[in-house]
């Protein structure tokens, strides 16, 4: 039943505190009318303490006092219409159409905080999500139902990376390109300038169409960023499991998610922790990383890469700190390449995908995946300490074999790690290439490789 009260207890910026309330819910919408000017504002009920609740509002609650205020709870969480329309649609940070289209009529609505997966009913993930990107397809491969975040810094291409892989992601099977696989896309807490590149990118590229996005601008309401993800990864759970689609999730930037936590978490005078950030920032980050996965017995998967720039390029940070604990790898981007010239900057030895190794070989992407992954990081860590090495006694007086692999590293970084933003290049490609920049090596140096496909790949 909805309960309207008119008489608030105290308004202090965008949070406004109520007492003698009877059965208000946790979470529950709030509607926020002004009696003098007919304004109507949105809130969510984010504290209860016995009969008295906070409410944070939406956007700016200047004018509002306690006296000129009606505030009606709605007795429902929130919730957000879904239906196969929204494909190809924009929506803002808590889910009202931005893109002209008109609103989204549907009788199903659902709670964007979503429903856990029972851990029993999870599938394992399997098969793997083609990027078009060597360095991840070859060395640190996406599976289906993972989730892999990208570790960036500030200034560094990720906006770029996550855009070239909204365009080129596909899933294996043939014909699954535009059948039965979605990207669902969230810009939190972004410039209008590069949400302006995303959209004329996804344009351009011809995707628009198989792309949800719903778009938090860096102006937009502190709360609205906390909102944001939470609705794409709704929309990504209905069409994964009753749309039956593989869908991928791309969410930038987490950090500007982290930040509007702090924020909240200030303003409600909560004892902070590590570097400001509120206690239960761990568990608010699994709420959203652990929506990824796959169910038994339904067709569909969500894929999720969530994308946060490191403070400082500080992988010790609270947030890429505690997103490693929760997810299954990292792909993390690095200065030195970037300044190099070298796009994408794919830091190969710091990444990892660990559930890679159930995703690939005969019967996903080829037999020989493997061990070509295994031995190109094993030559490319070996290149680090010879490069180290050369720097204090000069390549000149290196080993015959240790400038092949000093040669091995250089092309490997201009022809493998190194690609245009516009080339899109398949598992096969990839993986030829991998034993290309291998013949440069000493044979008898490739011990990771089965002696087997030595003879049919490199003889």
């Amino acid at each position: 039943m909805k309960k309207e009260y008119l008489q608030l207890d105290k308004v202090e910026g965008s949070l406004i505190e109520l007492s003698n309330l009877h059965r208000v819910s946790f979470g529950e919408v709030v509607r926020i009318k002004s009696t003098e000017d007919s304004r109507e504002m949105m809130g969510q009920v984010v504290k209860i303490d016995g009969d008295s609740a906070l409410v944070q509002v939406f956007g700016d609650n200047l004018g509002v006092s306690t006296n000129n205020s009606r505030v009606l709870f709605e007795n429902r969480p929130f919730e957000i219409p879904l239906s196969k329309e929204i494909l190809g649609r924009t929506f803002d940070g808590i889910g009202r159409p931005i893109d002209k289209g008109g609103d989204i009529y549907s009788d199903k609505f659902y709670n964007i905080n979503g429903r856990p997966i029972n851990p029993v009913s999870r599938r394992y993930p399997r098969n793997y999500i083609q990027t078009g990107i060597s360095s991840i397809d070859a060395l640190m491969t996406l599976i289906r139902g993972q989730k892999l975040p990208i570790f960036s810094g500030s200034g560094l291409p990720h906006n770029e990376l996550a855009a070239q892989i909204v365009r080129q992601a596909k899933i294996a099977e043939e014909g699954s390109e535009g059948g039965d696989f979605a990207i669902v896309f969230a810009a939190i807490g972004v410039k209008h300038d590069e949400a302006n590149y995303f959209f004329q990118t996804f344009n351009n590229a011809g995707v628009s169409e198989k792309v949800v996005m719903y778009v938090n601008y860096a102006d937009d309401p502190i709360m609205e960023r906390l909102i944001a993800p939470k609705c794409a990864l709704t929309a990504a759970e209905y069409l994964a499991y009753e749309e039956h689609k593989h869908v991928l999730v791309i969410m930038t930037d987490i950090t500007s998610y982290g930040e509007a936590l702090r924020e909240v978490s200030s303003s409600r005078e909560e004892v902070p922790s590590r570097k400001g950030y509120p206690g239960y920032l761990y568990s608010n980050l699994a709420m959203l990383y652990e929506r990824a996965g796959m169910i038994k017995g339904i067709e569909g998967s969500v894929t999720l890469i969530p994308i946060l720039t490191m403070p400082n390029d500080d992988i010790t940070h609270p947030l890429p700190d505690l997103t490693g604990y929760i997810t299954e790898g990292q792909i993390v981007l690095s200065r030195d390449l970037n300044q190099s010239g070298i796009y994408p900057p794919i830091d190969v030895l710091p990444s990892l995908s660990r559930l890679m190794k159930d995703g690939i070989g005969e019967g996903y992407t080829r037999e020989d995946h493997g061990d070509l992954s295994s031995q190109l990081f094993a030559s490319y860590s070996k290149v680090q300490d010879i490069r180290a090495l050369a720097q204090i006694i000069g390549s000149e007086d290196l080993s015959e074999e240790d400038r092949k692999y000093l040669k091995f590293g250089d092309e490997f970084e201009s022809w493998f790690l190194n690609q245009g933003f516009e080339e899109n290049r398949d598992m096969e490609y990839t993986l030829n290439l991998g034993w290309e920049l291998l013949k440069i090596l000493p044979e008898e140096s490739l011990d990771r490789i089965d002696p087997k496909l030595k003879e049919k790949y490199i003889r």
